[in-house]
């Protein structure tokens, strides 16, 4: 069972590290200006904060496309992360009302932003070899969630936040120097069949996840104006509650991993819409802890749906780096629309009216996105005939006699050492078009071991796509 498992672990790790250095550092960072700024101020620090969020992870992508020299690229990440240690070690030893704590700030969240679109971009590429990334997605978000109630909110132990920060650096850096999974079932190029065209898909779940984040935009900025008139005292979003967001995303986390996330769309929106209570609770006192769970579990709704919705967007590589980070940004971009029509102010009726209208837009993008369609039936039945009958029967680009082909692969065999369970992977993976799952169940055998036979495949012949298995073959065929 542990072996089993075993490969989700760096998933696990690489998430849990760098969410527990974005929760700590961001923690701080809304408390820059105590002291000398007023109350109205702080409250734009903390959209100051979300803009340099946002900066940082849209920065990576170009710099990402245009360093070609490995050795620049090896020593990123923990060049990277060097700088948010640094950044996040003066935050937490320097008091908030030194004038240059504001500056600090934004320093550290830019590079913040930097370093998670890395660690997104990785996250994006175990999402196409490991069938469980939702649990490692959930189990590192609850680890980091734990951590930082215990370090930074509960028990503030300043000295053992700052080691606990410093093994999260030097995680994250490890992991991200490791060489990349093999996207054996997701080739670069490759798109999935019978689905809507990439750039239709992308704008569909990025319209959805900014309409689940919105849910939660009101308490989110109605509490975040409580939390600074009462100096995070009397009214604050880091007590107890907030420890609801570790069975959620566990369980939301396990549901994502279920039929490759077919059912988190409509689940994550039957638990968001639980947030469109928020604005008709905030009038009594007694019903304060009742929304805060509400929130917390809509929260991690949204988040887990957006994290494994875009992680496993087929796409080229050149625009997955940069779309594995699409929810997270969507995330800060949610909080300052919600600022900017100043949601918080708003009458519960009218909040209401406006998630209303959000829940309906929603349904229409779940209902054209397919997200509604459970079984997956209706997109098999728009998939081409040549398609479907791909799953049914080997597609074979020329005839050839049982002798020939027997000689072909057996000559593969011998060259390139494949062992005769990863020549009949071999086999299936240059004659059809089918996905590892539908493999296995014809060959009778794990998904894993299918998962490990292309892994080996590819190390042991030395291409890294079906298309280049195609071309090998064609060569010792002609």
């Amino acid at each position: 069972m542990i072996g089993q498992y075993r490969k989700h672990l760096p998933p696990a790790a690489l998430f849990a590290s760098f969410m527990f250095f974005q929760l700590v550092t961001l923690r701080l960072g809304n408390t820059a200006g105590s002291g000398y700024l007023a109350e109205d101020q702080r409250e734009y620090v903390y959209y100051f904060i979300q803009l340099f969020v946002i900066a940082g992870f849209l920065c990576y992508a170009p710099f990402d496309r245009s360093v070609r020299d490995p050795k620049v690229r090896k020593a990123l990440g923990p060049a990277l992360f060097g700088v948010c240690l640094i950044s996040a070690a003066l935050l937490l030893f320097v008091p908030p009302s030194a004038p240059s704590y504001l500056a600090v700030t934004a320093v550290a969240v830019f590079f913040l932003g930097i370093a998670g679109a890395a660690v997104y971009a990785r996250m994006a590429r175990y999402a196409a070899v490991c069938p469980h990334i939702g649990l490692s997605m959930g189990a590192g978000y609850s680890a980091a969630i734990l951590l930082q109630y215990l370090l930074q909110l509960r028990f503030s132990v300043v000295p053992l936040i700052f080691a606990v920060l410093v093994l999260s650096c030097f995680t994250a850096a490890y992991l991200l120097l490791k060489q990349p999974p093999d996207e054996g079932e997701r080739p670069e190029e490759e798109e999935e069949k019978g689905s809507a065209h990439p750039v239709l898909r992308f704008a569909a779940v990025s319209a959805i996840a900014l309409m689940l984040l919105f849910f939660c935009s009101y308490y989110n900025n109605y509490i975040h104006r409580l939390q600074i008139a009462s100096q995070y005292g009397a009214y604050s979003v880091y007590t107890w509650p907030r420890l609801l967001l570790i069975p959620s995303m566990l369980i939301f986390g396990a549901v994502g991993d279920v039929r490759k996330g077919r059912f988190l769309p409509i689940t994550s929106l039957c638990v968001a819409v639980l947030a469109l209570l928020n604005a008709l609770l905030n009038d009594s006192a007694e019903t304060y802890w009742f929304n805060m769970c509400l929130y917390y579990l809509s929260l991690s709704a949204a988040i887990a749906y957006y994290h494994l919705a875009f992680w496993r967007l087929p796409a080229k590589r050149s625009v997955r780096v940069l779309g594995a980070s699409a929810g997270r940004i969507l995330d800060s971009v949610a909080v300052l629309v919600a600022g900017l029509i100043g949601i918080s102010a708003m009458s519960s009726a009218a909040v209401l009216a406006l998630n209303i209208a959000a829940l309906a837009v929603v349904i229409v993008l779940m209902a054209l996105n397919g997200d509604f369609d459970l079984t997956g039936r209706k997109a098999r039945a728009a998939a081409p005939p040549e398609e479907e009958n791909a799953s049914a029967a080997p597609r074979e680009e020329e005839p050839k006699s049982a002798e020939e082909e027997r000689d072909v692969y057996a000559l593969i065999a011998e060259r390139y050492r494949l062992t005769p369970s990863e020549i009949r992977v071999f086999r299936e993976l240059v004659l059809t078009e089918d996905k590892q799952l539908a493999i296995a169940e014809r060959l009778s055998i794990k998904v894993r071991t299918v998962q490990a036979n292309v892994t080996s495949i590819y190390r042991k012949t030395g291409v890294s796509t079906r298309s280049g298995l195609v071309q090998l073959l064609h060569d010792l065929t002609t």
